[in-house]
C-alpha cells in the first residue's frame, strides 16, 4: 500500500525526535553515503533523467527548462561533491549564537536548533533534491520533498538513493520523504498538515508560489524568481562593465541570478553600448532595448512595457538608458524581484546610495549577480536563495536551515 502524504509526514515527525539530537558523525557518514551512492549509480540517474528529458522536449519545454531538468556525469558529479561539503561542515545543532548572565544571575545562551520538519515544494532541477535533503539532515531537519512532474523520475531515484544510503548509516527510517505522484491534490493535502510541518519553502515559478502560498496552512519561505538588475553609472569602467554583464547574462542563462535588465547611464552610453553590442551579439543574446539605446545600436530589437517585468531565463537581455542613479533606483523598484542586483561604478558615493536603496538579498557593487550562492558567498551549498523579506534572505546554507532557541541556567530564580 503506497503511503499518503499525511502517512509520510507523521513518519518524518516520529524521525525528527531522533534526528535532532542525532551525532555529529552519524550524519557525516550519512551524508558521505549519500554522495557515495549518486556516483556509484550514475547509470540509474541518467537512465531516469532521459525519461524527463525526453518528456519535456515532447511537451515543448524551453531551452532553459530542459538545461535546468538535464543531469549527467558532471552535474552528478558536483551534487555529490556539494554533500560531502555539508558533510564536512561544522554540525550547526547547538551551536552557540549568543550568551550572557541576565540581572536576575540566570547563565543564557541563544543556541541553534533545528526547525523540525521541513517541507519543499519545487520545480525543474534535480539537485535541489539532493541538496536540500542534504542541508537538512545535516541541520537536524527532516524533509519531505515534493519536486514537479517534469523531473519526476530523477526525483524519484534521487531520493531514493539517498534515503537507502543514510538509513544503512544510521539516520531513522523517515528523515527523508518523497511525494512520489504528480497529483495535485497531494500538494493540498501537504500543505494542510499544520501541526506535522513546520515550514514549507516554495521554490519556483510566480504561480507555484502564488498557489502554495494560498492554500498553505503552514508557514511558507519563498525562493521567488530572480528578476536581476545590473545598473552601469557614467564612471564605470568599459571593460569592467561589459566582462560583469556578459557572465552575468552568458555563464548560465537558465538560473534565477542571471541578470535580466541592464542599465545604462546617458552619459555612458556612447561608450558601453557598442562594447556590450559586440560582446552580447558574439555570445548569441538577443538585446531588447528602448528608442535611446537603439539610436546608438538600431540592430537592437525594440522593448516592450512587458520585457521590463519578464524573467527571461534565456539568452535574451532588456536593457534602458536611464538619466543617471536616481531613475534606476526607481526602475529596480519597480520591477525587480529582491534577488539580486548590481551597481558598476568607480564612484563610491554613488555606489554606497546605490547599496543602501536597493534593498535585495544580494545588493553587489562591481560583480556579478551570478555570484548570488553558496559556495561564492563562502557559505557552502545552498537549498536555494530566499527573497523573503524577512530572516533568512539570501543564500540558504547550513545554519540558514536552523532557527535558535533559549537555553537557561538558572539557580532558583522566580519572578517577582
Amino acid at each position: 500500500m503506497v503511503e499518503s502524504v499525511t502517512e509520510k509526514a507523521k513518519a518524518a515527525r516520529r524521525a525528527l525526535h531522533q534526528l535532532s539530537v542525532l551525532a555529529s558523525e552519524t550524519k557525516q557518514a550519512a551524508l558521505m553515503a549519500m554522495a557515495d551512492a549518486l556516483e556509484e549509480n550514475l547509470g540509474e540517474i541518467e537512465e531516469a533523467n532521459a525519461k524527463d528529458v525526453g518528456a519535456g522536449k515532447a511537451k515543448g519545454l524551453t531551452i532553459a527548462m530542459l538545461d535546468r531538468l538535464m543531469l549527467d556525469r558532471p552535474r552528478v558529479a558536483l551534487m555529490a561533491s556539494n554533500l560531502r561539503n555539508i558533510a564536512a561542515m561544522d554540525d550547526p545543532v547547538g551551536q552557540v549564537a549568543k550568551s550572557w548572565t541576565a540581572t536576575n544571575g540566570m547563565h543564557m545562551s541563544r543556541v541553534r536548533s533545528p526547525i523540525g520538519v521541513m517541507a519543499i515544494i519545487y520545480e525543474s532541477r534535480p539537485n535541489v533534491t539532493t541538496e536540500t535533503a542534504g542541508l537538512c539532515i545535516k541541520a537536524g531537519n527532516c524533509i519531505i520533498l515534493r519536486g514537479g512532474s517534469e523531473a519526476i523520475h530523477s526525483n524519484r531515484v534521487l531520493a531514493r538513493l539517498m534515503h537507502e544510503a543514510g538509513e544503512r548509516e544510521g539516520l531513522p527510517a523517515g528523515a527523508i520523504q518523497f511525494i512520489d505522484t504528480t497529483d495535485r491534490a497531494a500538494v493540498g493535502e501537504l500543505l494542510g498538515l499544520a501541526g506535522l510541518i513546520d515550514l514549507v519553502i516554495a521554490r519556483g515559478s510566480h504561480r507555484l508560489i502564488t498557489a502554495v502560498t494560498e492554500q498553505s496552512k503552514i508557514p511558507v519561505m519563498k525562493h521567488y524568481r530572480g528578476l536581476c538588475h545590473i545598473y552601469i553609472d557614467a564612471t564605470a569602467d568599459p571593460a569592467m562593465a561589459e566582462k560583469i554583464v556578459l557572465n552575468a547574462k552568458v555563464n548560465r542563462p537558465s538560473t534565477c541570478n542571471s541578470v535580466e535588465t541592464v542599465l545604462v547611464d546617458e552619459a555612458a552610453a556612447e561608450k558601453i553600448l557598442p562594447l556590450l553590442a559586440s560582446s552580447l551579439g558574439a555570445a548569441g543574446v538577443e538585446v531588447r532595448a528602448d528608442e535611446a539605446a537603439r539610436a546608438i545600436v538600431p540592430a537592437w530589437q525594440p522593448a516592450t512595457e512587458a520585457d521590463w517585468d519578464t524573467e527571461y531565463l534565456n539568452l535574451i537581455l532588456s536593457l534602458k538608458v536611464v538619466s543617471g542613479l536616481d531613475e534606476a533606483i526607481d526602475h529596480i523598484h519597480r520591477y525587480h524581484s529582491g534577488l539580486a542586483d548590481a551597481i558598476i561604478s568607480q564612484d563610491s558615493a554613488a555606489a554606497e546610495q546605490f547599496l543602501a536603496q536597493v534593498d535585495s538579498a544580494a545588493t553587489y557593487w562591481n560583480a556579478s549577480t551570478r555570484l548570488t550562492d553558496g559556495l561564492p558567498f563562502g557559505i557552502g551549498p545552498a537549498s536555494g536563495i530566499n527573497t523573503d523579506r524577512v530572516y533568512p534572505r539570501g543564500p540558504m546554507g547550513i545554519e540558514e536551515m536552523t532557527g535558535t532557541r533559549y537555553i537557561i541556567r538558572g539557580s532558583g530564580q522566580i519572578r517577582e
